[in-house]
């Protein structure tokens, strides 16, 4: 499988669903970052939209980075609709190839899983290079298999979030991690099922910069 097939893949899956009118944000997202002054962020995978809107709403000046075109023409409109456009713009990368540039006071990552080739740790590793000194990671992942995931197989293992953390090895000096938890919710898939899920939640803040210009990972974006 290609990067042809991840972007007609993702399309697909978007193109297949009735474009969203008012998606609703992540719930771990509201519950981090609601006390959190605005500032610039970077939303990475931002699929339907409802984490770059709420964001926006909040005063936030979003980036909103998907591989889906369809995902990200339907998000601007939907910006543009709730007078929001000054305030998100939608970007196309596949992260496997390229990374957005710039610094961001909060970069999230929810639910970036995908049946095609993608080097997590080394995405995430550039996410929290990109954070402005101060600045937060968010990851959400899956711990749990909904019944509307697109990925049933039975035999799939979650990784813990201070696995990715390992899995991402940031320095210490410089990244802590704030937050590594399994918490479990009732979630509302897109047909309006209902299920109790694990969201795996990891949130890194970055402190001061040391003084060092090359440090592991720094140069190098999926």
């Amino acid at each position: 499988m290609n990067a042809t097939d991840a972007v007609m893949f993702w399309d697909g899956v978007y193109a297949g669903r009735p474009a969203a009118t008012d998606p609703r944000p992540n719930a771990r997202l509201t519950e981090v970052v609601a006390s959190l002054p605005p500032g610039d962020a970077l939303d990475l995978g931002c699929g339907n939209g409802g984490d770059a809107l709420w964001l926006a709403g909040q005063g936030w000046r979003v980036t909103a980075v998907d591989i889906s075109a369809v995902a990200l023409e339907r998000l601007a409109a939907l910006a543009r609709a709730h007078e929001l456009g000054d305030h998100v713009s939608t970007v196309r990368h596949d992260l496997q190839k390229s990374f957005p540039p710039g610094r961001f006071d909060l970069v999230c990552a929810h639910y970036l899983h995908t049946p095609f080739d993608l080097d997590r740790a080394v995405v995430l590793r550039s996410a929290a290079h990109a954070l402005r000194p101060g600045g937060r990671l968010l990851v959400v992942d899956h711990g749990s298999t909904a019944p509307w995931s697109w990925n049933q197989d039975p035999g799939i293992r979650y990784p813990s979030p201070r696995e990715v953390a390992a899995g991402i090895d940031l320095d210490a000096a410089t990244w802590t991690v704030e937050r590594a938890e399994a918490p479990r919710r009732v979630a509302t898939g897109p047909d309006g099922r209902t299920a109790e899920v694990t969201d795996h939640v990891l949130l890194i803040r970055r402190g001061a910069d040391t003084g060092e210009q090359h440090t592991k990972g720094e140069d190098h974006h999926a």
